[in-house]
């Protein structure tokens, strides 16, 4: 990837109840075309977790093909504002999520990012939604002694 070229990064999180099944999408483009979509299931999470993830994705992603300078757009009001320091950062898992992201920022050599309407954001919306409805399912098991131990230990 040219890191002189104009990159723009849509991120969106989604979840099936808060905390509920969670999804990410990413929108990465240089003008209309489209370099990579991200729709990833990340587990049950809180809404504000998935859009971090999908920050920290995203920028992820830009890093590994090489783009040095992008515009990120985000409908969620809580990540703009953490990220620009508007809002500050009070839970703690929220704050090593921020912790990262601004990790990540340091790898770039031009990064801004703006608060859009969820409107203009449809596209990485519909990335994080699909992720949800994509998750891996586990198959049922009868309840046996042994698939309660396994449920007891995380293993189902």
């Amino acid at each position: 990837m040219n890191p002189q070229l104009k990159y723009d990064m849509y991120v969106d999180g989604a979840c099936q109840g808060n905390p509920g099944e969670s999804g990410i999408g990413v929108i990465i483009c240089q003008g209309d075309h489209i370099i990579k979509n991200i729709s990833q299931h990340i587990g049950i999470t809180t809404n504000n977790v998935a859009e971090y993830m999908a920050l920290i994705y995203g920028l992820q992603e830009a890093l590994i093909k090489n783009i040095r300078s992008i515009h990120i757009n985000t409908d969620s009001e809580l990540l703009y504002k953490q990220i620009k320091g508007e809002y500050k950062v009070k839970d703690e898992t929220l704050k090593m999520l921020n912790t990262l992201v601004r990790h990540l920022w340091s790898g770039f050599e031009k990064i801004d990012i703006i608060n859009i309407p969820r409107e203009k954001n449809k596209g990485a919306d519909k990335l994080a939604v699909t992720a949800i409805e994509k998750r891996p399912v586990l198959s049922k098991k009868k309840k046996t002694k042994a698939s309660q131990d396994d449920q007891l230990l995380g293993l189902v």
